[in-house]
């Protein structure tokens, strides 16, 4: 349906009932009819905890920013996918024939205990290895004199218990700093302090502001701009946002250079059927639509369209400058966001959710949204909330499924009078059940009926339903 104003409180409680918006164009997917379903999807913000891979992605924009090292460029197009990998079937991976035969040696070392098999496997190692470097020959060497001083443990017997349990090369780093410290405070006849014991992991703030530092050769600052009404700020940085738009939409989404055009983009990013609004225990910017502006080195690099409303930042499109595209800025400024989040709770005590859009179990692709951790699905049916976890081995044993369990558990905005359903009709704003009588021969109630349905009792009594 096309809105064309809508409360941000509307407009949250049709988010928790499966619809998102883009413009002014608010939509909901028929989950049982779509090839591939969406289910909304929400971050517990204050809980949430950077996984390895966020941390990657953060470690790698500080670096950056400290040293100016522009990484890589990756292989995939969209940067969101680099925290995919733990989500969804692995492609096939593609391993040279030499370290086949050092595999397949290896799974059947238990079952062939002849020891010329096992020194069989040894000449196809060392000689899959021919190919490589001098260096790596050398080393190949030098391992194998080493061995003729003690003997190898048997093959399938596992580690050497001789030897001692290996360690991470971190914290043998952090072992040997500390005692060249404990060495040089001794020299100047000062006692060591003791090591602080702390189990406390990193915040996501922590994380964060270690890339913002004063003495970084390049300097990041995110802005928030209201777009709808569009600020005297959005304004002015309009034609710098719409061009970063449109080298994203050529370059990742392949779109001729006439495509991406001004009146798309204000229609798709910019329009917005929210209205400001400001409440004495909301955020300090008020509740509606913004774009969250990522500046680097003085030019936009990202831009990130946001909806903040009354129980949750929820996150509508990001677009980035492809120059920037090796730096992950997709997972970047959702991490970015779930932090403003976080900074907005402490504004609003309810507002503790952030919302990534719909997440879709049949594209692999687009699983990386379930690593935002903890998360819930919204049910399609109960529409209830439902932890990440729970829903997985449902969602593998099929694509659309009733995440809730609970048989009884039913939809508590269920659709209890049809006739309560606020209708405008020639400016005029009445109840179905007044409509329905002064035009008797109109056959829409079944329409109305599956309108109020989608919606829920409270948001047909609320919105208007346009009826020519």
């Amino acid at each position: 349906m096309w809105s064309h104003s809508m409360t941000v409180q509307d407009y949250q409680d049709l988010i928790d009932r499966g619809w998102r918006r883009s413009g002014k164009y608010v939509y909901k997917p028929i989950m049982k009819k779509t090839c591939c379903p969406q289910y909304t999807i929400r971050c517990h913000a204050l809980n949430f905890q950077p996984s390895k891979s966020h941390k990657k992605i953060l470690k790698k924009m500080s670096k950056y920013i400290s040293k100016g090292d522009l990484p890589a460029a990756q292989e995939d197009g969209e940067p969101m996918d680099s925290v995919c990998e733990d989500a969804g079937p692995r492609e096939p991976t593609k391993v040279c024939q030499s370290d086949l035969k050092v595999v397949a040696s290896a799974d059947i070392k238990d079952e062939i205990p002849n020891r010329s098999a096992a020194e069989e496997v040894q000449k196809n190692s060392v000689g899959s290895t021919a190919g490589s470097s001098e260096n790596s020959q050398n080393d190949s060497a030098s391992v194998s004199e080493g061995g003729t001083d003690a003997k190898a443990p048997n093959p399938g017997l596992g580690a050497d218990p001789s030897r001692p349990p290996s360690r991470k090369a971190k914290d043998l780093r952090k072992e040997r700093r500390l005692q060249k410290d404990q060495k040089r405070q001794h020299g100047a006849g000062v006692l060591p302090p003791k090591p602080a014991h702390t189990n406390q992991p990193k915040t996501l703030e922590e994380f964060i502001n270690e890339s913002l530092e004063d003495s970084s050769s390049d300097r990041l600052e995110v802005r928030l701009v209201r777009s709808n009404p569009p600020s005297p700020q959005f304004k002015a940085s309009f034609d710098a946002s719409y061009q970063v738009y449109k080298l994203y939409q050529m370059a990742i989404h392949k779109d001729p250079p006439d495509k991406p055009s001004e009146s798309q983009f204000r229609r798709f990013l910019c329009d917005s059927p929210l209205e400001a609004e400001h409440s004495p225990d909301g955020p300090e910017m008020g509740y509606g639509s913004f774009h969250q502006q990522y500046w680097l080195d003085g030019r936009i690099v990202a831009v990130g369209v946001i909806d903040i409303l009354p129980t949750c930042v929820s996150s509508v499109y990001l677009y980035y400058h492809p120059d920037f595209t090796s730096l992950s800025l997709g997972s970047y400024s959702a991490l970015r966001e779930i932090a403003f989040t976080r900074k907005l709770q402490k504004q609003s005590t309810k507002l503790c959710y952030y919302y990534l859009g719909f997440y879709v179990h049949s594209c692999p692709k687009m699983r990386y949204k379930g690593q935002y951790r903890p998360a819930d699905l919204l049910c399609p049916e109960s529409y209830t909330w439902v932890s990440v976890e729970q829903c997985i081995p449902l969602l593998n044993n099929s694509r659309y499924a009733r995440l809730n369990q609970d048989p009884d558990a039913g939809d508590s905005q269920a659709v209890k009078d049809v006739g309560r359903a606020l209708v405008l009709h020639k400016r005029t704003v009445m109840p179905y059940i007044v409509y329905s009588c002064k035009f008797k021969g109109r056959s829409d109630k079944a329409e109305v009926q599956e309108y109020a349905s989608l919606v829920g009792q409270d948001c047909a009594e609320r919105i208007l339903l346009y009826r020519s």
